[in-house]
C-alpha cells in the first residue's frame, strides 16, 4: 500500500524489477470489492508510447505500476487484494503472483 493512502482513498503499488528486456508484459491488480471501493485511476512509470503498440519492448530496469481507488471511511484491509504480472523475456514466459496480506517473517 502506498504510504499516501488515507481514510477515504488508497493506492496499491507494484514494483517490477527486470534484468532483461521483456517482449510483452501484462500487469493485473485485483482489488477486492469491499465497502465503497471504486476505481479512481492508475499510473505506471513506463512511457505512454510503450503501451498498446506492436514492436515495443519493456527495457530492463525497475518499473512501478499503481492502482488507485476510493473506499469507505477508515482503514481498508487489503488482505484479499492480489496481483499477477506475466511477460515474455528471451522467448520464455514468466509470471509473478502475490497478494497484500501480511506474511510471517515479512
Amino acid at each position: 500500500m502506498d504510504p499516501h493512502s488515507n481514510d477515504f482513498w488508497a493506492q496499491s503499488n507494484l514494483t517490477l524489477k527486470t534484468s532483461g528486456r521483456l517482449s510483452s508484459l501484462t500487469v493485473e491488480l485485483r482489488i477486492a470489492r469491499t465497502g465503497g471501493v471504486r476505481s479512481t485511476g492508475a499510473w505506471r512509470s513506463l512511457p505512454e508510447g510503450d503501451f498498446g503498440q506492436s514492436e515495443r519492448t519493456v527495457p530492463a530496469g525497475e518499473w512501478v505500476f499503481a492502482g488507485q481507488y476510493d473506499h469507505e471511511r477508515g482503514g481498508r484491509d487489503a488482505g484479499d487484494d492480489s496481483y499477477v504480472m506475466t511477460g515474455v523475456a528471451g522467448g520464455r514466459a514468466c509470471a509473478v503472483t502475490g497478494d497484500f496480506a501480511p506474511h510471517d517473517g515479512a
